[in-house]
């Protein structure tokens, strides 16, 4: 039962997050209630999570004796002991084997994502996460193969803006995210840093990139609001309003969204400059109750212009 708890922690269950990402293409080219489409990004879903977990494995092994060195991160399961290596890299050959093969059985080109999700994560675990501008550009790649896989699955065309927005976005976060660590780093002690790549930022030149891809990343969304096609999906649910006054009909509606996305990105560089935090995004939005809230309603609203107003 240790090990499993061990093997649990290990893997990151936290960073499981990201994975929602597939859902994306589901649901803006209209298909959230279509059965067929929905079950396949479901199992895309656990296919990614299975993938995502053993590449934190392949990251510790890798690691484990930079690890052992570190404060904090020697009581990570592996560096501590608590894990063995042994059992840890069967689990990492059953995860890949288990994990492609079911990716094979759903779509070839969902299959291709994958291998090209793996490749990157081991090239950045190995080499690129030592170089700068590079290591964000491979975390924004993690999230925007997530958003393709999801949309390979079930064959759908994702609109320019939409990738345009999607790339802006995780830009933003992967740059976020360096700006959360350089702010750790600064309140403790620089000796710390074990990042190679932190190295060669600096606090000016990471406040630069973080403004840049967030005033992208609204701008983008907006643009994508805009010119969203209007949705009609096969079986969709019942609308909740059946009758408006032609003042208000329009296939504009999905801009009433901006101001949730608009908030969302300042909440977020508040807690990155103000409380210090952004090293973590899953971890902010998992404890964020104002995060959560605008979240939320943003889905809640996305979902219901899509797909319930006429």
């Amino acid at each position: 039962m240790a090990v499993l708890i061990a093997l649990f922690k290990t893997v990151r269950p936290r960073q499981w997050l990201k994975n929602f990402a597939l859902f994306a293409a589901l649901i803006f080219t209209g298909f959230l209630f279509h059965k067929g489409a929905f079950g396949l990004v479901v199992q895309a879903f656990l296919v990614f999570t299975i993938l995502s977990s053993i590449t934190y494995i392949f990251n510790d092994l890798l690691d484990v004796k930079a690890d052992k060195q570190h404060p904090y991160k020697k009581f990570r399961p592996i560096a501590s002991g608590e894990l063995p290596s042994s059992f840890a890299v069967f689990v990492l050959v059953v995860g890949a084997f288990v994990g492609l093969t079911w990716a094979y059985s759903l779509n070839y080109f969902f299959f291709i994502s994958c291998l090209v999700y793996l490749g990157v994560q081991v090239f950045y675990t190995g080499l690129l996460k030592k170089i700068a501008i590079v290591d964000v550009i491979m975390i924004a790649f993690g999230y925007l193969i997530r958003v393709y896989a999801g949309a390979l699955v079930i064959s759908a065309h994702m609109n320019v803006w939409f990738l345009l927005t999607v790339i802006s976005a995780s830009l933003f976060l992967a740059v976020g995210k360096r700006r959360g660590e350089m702010t750790l780093l600064m309140a403790r002690d620089k000796k710390l840093a074990t990042r190679e790549a932190l190295k060669r930022y600096t606090e000016p030149l990471l406040d630069i990139y973080t403004a840049m891809f967030a005033t992208a990343t609204w701008i983008t969304y907006s643009l994508f609001t805009f010119n969203h096609p209007k949705i009609v999906p096969d079986g969709r649910a019942l609308r909740l309003i059946s009758e408006l006054p032609r003042t208000l009909v329009s296939e504009k509606w999905l801009m009433i969204t901006i101001p949730f996305v608009v908030y969302g990105i300042m909440r977020y560089l508040q807690l990155i400059y103000e409380k210090n935090e952004g090293e973590s995004p899953e971890r902010v939005l998992l404890s964020d109750k104002p995060l959560i809230i605008t979240v939320g309603a943003w889905i809640v609203m996305v979902i219901g212009v899509l797909y319930y107003v006429p």
